[in-house]
């Protein structure tokens, strides 16, 4: 079986949880991707903040982006084990209707799961399912 270590893109960049919005804006925009993990002074996963929450949870309500912190933004996480299957990789995305999945292993995230990655290991058919449970 197909794990989630083998679909995943390693080395993921993290924001820092008292990172501004705006650092947070500027790194997506440099590493070219519409979402970026939370990392706490832990080293933990805190959570995922994407464009649109930016967009939406900060600009739109008229915060400013260089004061508000990665981590007033950032809430529960969905996540999966490295060794999980794929199968249970789908199933997460699927039930809690989200794009992108953080991969974790011995407590340390390893790498983040994408849409993307599951067009190039799934077949036609599950894609196609894949798609139709999370943008119900």
């Amino acid at each position: 079986m197909t794990k989630a270590r083998e679909i995943m893109h390693p080395g993921v960049q993290c924001i820092g949880e008292d990172m501004s919005l705006l650092e947070a804006a500027r790194m997506m925009r440099d590493l070219g991707v519409g979402s970026l993990p939370i990392c706490g002074n832990d080293d933990r996963l805190k959570g995922i903040i994407t464009d649109r929450d930016i967009v939406i949870r900060c600009v739109a309500e008229g915060l400013d982006c260089s004061r508000t912190k990665a981590g007033e933004l950032g809430g529960h996480v969905h996540w999966v084990d490295a060794d999980d299957d794929v199968n249970h990789v789908l199933q997460t995305m699927e039930s809690h209707q989200i794009r992108r999945l953080p991969v974790i292993e011995n407590h340390r995230l390893v790498g983040m799961v994408s849409e993307a990655d599951l067009a190039k290991h799934l077949t036609e058919d599950q894609l196609a399912e894949f798609v139709e449970r999370v943008y119900a």
